[in-house]
């Protein structure tokens, strides 16, 4: 390039400073999706309001009404007289606040862990493209996050009867309406983090893969699985697919990671890795409830087989296909993935190692393009 060139130094300012891009826009009401400030003030607000009803309080002024702020921060519905030794909470319409707060919890979690966190790391390591460290910040942020859940799902799962996948515990004791505080609190923050991963997709807040109709199909399933799983008392099904489904999501974004930080031997390592063990949790585990599914739903006990919700008992015989339907649209939608695995598998071989994700091939091709006609 001429030294006429006006493109930013590396180390400048400017260089730092991302391209605007459309959802910046974003009016007052949705500044918190995409600016960490206004995020962090949404977020701050309950926390200085119920500190400030807790010294009012603790002060010895008598207020007619419990901390208005509560619902923001912890899980409502405890059910009357569960001991203290082991709190039990049930469904309630207060669910839906601590939801919308933690959709912005997780907003401000994307902001800082990927817009911020691993695109430096992306820099550091030579990238310099838009695209490329938008991708390096979104595979981070899938590594932080599934990591995170994956573990506290396997803590909550070995805490119940269901643990390893003892599927006829999904329908013995039937209805599971009464939920220890931390099956409820991951529930409901799983189902902020799915909204909030829908969201940001329908309005464009990242760059549409290859497979984007793919990718809003999976997040209307699993938020009908989310959804279907909290409300009919099916939760330890539930959780038993969120662990199947999260934890090999952390080697899928490693290997993705570090085929954009260009780590070839270390990205094909992994990817060897990340087959195996999404072979068997998200089709192997993903069979075996199915399976159970279709074989063990009569376990339930007859008084709860049957259509009344006021008792929390809403498996009537029908109930076992709308069960089903959702985990095999989940299956499909990972046979589409496992199909092009295969085809990564397959080219690594035949090129000696040069394994690439196949959704991501010319998606910064219009980019590239059009800093080509720049430079020229």
């Amino acid at each position: 390039m001429g030294s006429g060139n006006n493109t930013p130094r590396s180390g400048s300012p400017a260089y730092f400073k991302k391209k605007p891009a459309p959802y910046e826009q974003a009016s007052w009401f949705m500044k918190w999706a995409v600016d960490p400030v206004a995020a962090f003030k949404v977020l701050i607000t309950p926390v200085l309001g119920y500190v400030a009803y807790e010294a009012t309080a603790s002060a010895g002024v008598s207020l007619p009404f419990p901390n208005p702020f509560a619902p923001f921060l912890f899980v409502q519905h405890r059910v009357p007289g569960s001991p203290d030794s082991d709190p039990r909470y049930q469904k309630g319409v207060l669910d839906f606040v601590l939801i919308v707060y933690y959709i912005v919890f997780w907003s401000l979690c994307r902001i800082l862990i990927a817009g911020r966190l691993f695109t430096r790391i992306g820099r550091f390591y030579g990238l310099k493209k838009e695209g490329k460290l938008d991708r390096v910040g979104e595979q981070g942020y899938a590594i932080v996050y599934y990591t995170a859940s994956g573990l506290w799902g396997l803590r909550i799962m070995s805490q119940l009867p269901i643990w390893w996948y003892r599927t006829e515990e999904f329908w013995l004791g039937y209805p599971h309406w009464d939920m220890v505080p931390e099956l409820k609190q991951f529930y409901l923050m799983q189902s902020a983090h799915w909204l909030h991963e829908l969201m940001i997709m329908v309005l464009g807040f990242e760059k549409p893969r290859k497979d984007f109709a793919e990718l809003v199909a999976h997040h209307a399933v699993t938020l009908w699985l989310v959804g279907w799983s909290y409300l009919i008392n099916l939760t330890h099904i539930g959780i038993s697919v969120f662990v199947s489904m999260d934890i090999p999501d952390v080697l899928l974004a490693l290997s993705k990671l570090l085929n954009y930080l260009q780590f070839p031997r270390a990205k094909v390592a992994v990817f060897v890795v990340f087959f195996g063990v999404w072979s068997y949790f998200r089709h192997w585990l993903n069979l075996v409830i199915l399976h159970s599914v279709w074989t063990e739903f009569d376990l339930i006990p007859e008084i709860h087989r049957r259509w009344a919700p006021p008792t929390g008992a809403w498996l009537t015989w029908w109930m076992k296909y709308q069960i089903f339907a959702p985990i095999l649209l989940l299956q499909i939608l990972n046979l589409f993935w496992y199909y092009l695995m295969w085809r990564i598998l397959i080219r690594a071989i035949r090129t000696a190692g040069e394994a690439s994700d196949v959704r991501s091939d010319d998606e910064d091709d219009g980019e590239e393009e059009e800093e080509g006609a720049k430079e020229k």
